[in-house]
């Protein structure tokens, strides 16, 4: 069985890489499920805890975003599929850039939102290869799709 490795982008403030986790495991799916930090502040603030702290938020987030870039672009790079969640509650810009990465590289995308956003990501919707509403279709969409 040939394991699949997935990257879980995008939104961080519901349980939807859980549920795609849960799901994965109850399927008997062969993935590998990668994310980016998901603790807000941990991210927000890494690039201070581990280079030090700056005098301006510019290059304090500066700092912090190159970091997490360290991490999100080398997963991306060793996915086999990116799924890409956008949230109604914020925007998530760096999700947005996460799959022009992923579709610069060639990598299967699957973004996964509400109907209601569907206008707004109208041009990323057009780069993934299917558009999920649910965490459960993402589980689908694995199985059917070799993860088995």
């Amino acid at each position: 069985m040939l394991t699949r490795t997935v990257y879980l982008s995008g939104e961080i403030h519901s349980d939807w890489r859980e549920k795609i986790a849960a799901g994965c495991r109850e399927a008997g799916l062969a993935v590998t499920l990668l994310s980016p930090v998901t603790d807000h502040a941990q991210s927000d603030d890494c690039g201070a805890a581990i280079l030090g702290e700056e005098d301006t938020a510019f290059w304090r987030d500066h700092k912090g975003a190159k970091i997490n870039a360290i991490r999100t672009r080398s997963f991306i790079e060793k996915s086999d599929i990116v799924v890409v969640r956008f949230g109604d509650k914020y925007r998530q810009w760096n999700a947005a850039f996460d799959a022009g990465y992923a579709a610069a590289l060639g990598k299967p995308i699957i973004t996964l939102h509400e109907p209601a956003l569907t206008h707004a990501l109208k041009e990323v919707d057009a780069a993934a290869l299917a558009v999920a509403e649910t965490p459960e279709q993402v589980v689908e969409i694995l199985r059917y799709t070799g993860a088995d």
